[in-house]
């Protein structure tokens, strides 16, 4: 099917962060864009608000006439309602991983992927080559703050820049240019079982790069690789001597500098316009990227300053003297260490907060040891209910479990709707949000109220 040919899109599950990104790229081609989601959140209103038209009831006469193509989140099974419609219509029906590999196809597409990093290392890179003379499209897993938007296109150039998700294999669906490796934890073993089939997926991942492209991996990965012929393999670190590395790094400011080496040399008083110091590495990943695809020293340098970063990656919303708020969409435990552990060097000696949403029952089970092991390196811990998404509960697999297991002083179990109330009874001094289920729903009004409390002060 000619996707440029096709007049009207229906998106399942069109609230998402990766099906919204290709419905505002319909939107752009001239296309008709509707679709559905359970739930209305800011994202879906910006959606509306853009002109595309939502349902949020399981309805399939409110579907619109005169659908060519429906393309739908992984999420989203064979005996939805909407689905068997469509399927039983005759209507064309792909997931979004396919739509996004086909429309890949006609750039040097860089993917970057791995199991934490990737969202804020994919926007970097976005931000980096739309700030040079090389420009890109690209296709973001969250929300850039420089741009209020997780999609940028740029017709001119021949760069496409998208995150590739392991969720479902997703990112097997890319042939890359350049791809990069972030990460490869344990992770959505309720998809692959085990952590070697997880491997076996990325493996898979770097085979589909180009020939003549480049693999930019984290160094230190174990990961065997079947690489295409003149595919070069580059490596990168926060911490250690390899093909991209930073040196002399300092914090100023709250800002990380730092002089880049790289195989040609050496990019001397970088400074990195977010804080968080395990962003450095993602910020490496992301030059490393860009030089590749022919930007120069000092568009690099201008535009890491420029980086505003991404909503709900170590996202400060409020950075008073009295109190600080932050938020983040950590959901695994490396991500919460990798947090926590920056709030920690960034304001020392203060009391940290953490409010956190386990996110799937699966999850919570494979991982409670160790979510118990980072959450009680908060001085107090405030756990909500499990969020399900997409899964039934597990006996036993509840967040009372995982309150039993954290160690810090000070922790306790509330309903979501109890908060944000129930922050008056903490003497609170640097407060982190964490979780990748609808926590994000919490933060506005935490914020207001936070906001409040400090005017009455």
């Amino acid at each position: 099917m000619d996707l440029t040919k096709v007049e009207s899109v229906y998106f399942l599950g069109i609230g998402g962060i990766g099906m919204s990104a290709l419905a505002r790229y319909f939107m752009s081609l001239g296309k008709k864009v509707s679709g559905y989601d359970r739930t209305s959140t800011a994202l879906t209103t910006a959606l509306q608000q853009e002109g595309i038209t939502i349902s949020f009831i399981e309805d399939v006469s409110l579907i619109p006439t005169g659908v060519d193509v429906v393309i739908y989140t992984p999420a989203v099974k064979e005996d939805h309602p909407a689905y068997e419609y469509f399927r039983n219509a005759g209507v064309p029906l792909f997931k979004r991983a396919e739509i996004l590999g086909r429309i890949s196809e006609h750039y040097n597409t860089i993917a970057i992927a791995g199991t934490h990093g990737k969202t804020t290392t994919t926007t970097l890179t976005a931000h980096l080559l739309t700030q040079s003379k090389v420009k890109c499209q690209a296709f973001l897993g969250g929300i850039s703050r420089n741009y209020s938007t997780n999609l940028i296109l740029d017709a001119s150039s021949r760069f496409l820049v998208a995150e590739a998700d392991e969720f479902d294999r997703s990112f097997l669906q890319l042939h890359p240019y350049i791809a990069v490796i972030t990460s490869v934890d344990a992770d959505h073993l309720d998809i692959y079982g085990n952590h070697a089939s997880l491997l076996e997926s990325f493996s898979s991942f770097a085979g589909k790069i180009t020939e003549g492209g480049y693999l930019i991996i984290k160094h230190g990965l174990d990961l065997p690789l079947k690489l295409k012929s003149g595919v070069k393999v580059l490596s990168y670190s926060a911490g250690a001597e390899c093909d991209y590395y930073p040196a002399g790094i300092g914090l100023h400011s709250g800002l990380y500098t730092f002089d880049l080496h790289h195989p040609k040399g050496v990019i001397h008083n970088l400074t990195l316009g977010i804080p968080g110091y395990y962003n450095i590495e993602n910020a490496v990943a992301a030059s490393a990227c860009a030089l590749l695809s022919g930007i120069s020293e000092d568009e690099l340098r201008d535009a890491l300053l420029t980086f505003k970063g991404v909503e709900r990656r170590f996202d400060i919303r409020i950075n008073e003297s009295e109190l600080v708020y932050l938020d983040d969409y950590g959901h695994h435990p490396e991500e919460l260490k990798a947090c926590i552990s920056s709030a920690r060097q960034m304001f020392p000696g203060l009391k940290i907060t953490g409010i956190f949403q386990p996110h799937l029952y699966t999850r919570t089970r494979d991982f409670a040891d160790d979510f118990a092991l980072q959450l009680s390196q908060l001085d107090e811990v405030i756990l909500l209910p499990v969020y399900p998404a997409r899964e039934l509960p597990i006996p036993g697999i509840t967040s009372e479990m995982l309150l039993e297991k954290i160690t810090a002083p000070n922790k306790k179990l509330v309903q979501k709707s109890a908060l944000p109330m129930i922050l008056d009874s903490s003497k609170l001094e640097v407060l982190i949000t964490m979780g990748a289920g609808d926590i994000d729903t919490l933060v506005k009004p935490i914020e207001n109220y936070l906001k409040q409390f400090l005017q009455k002060k």
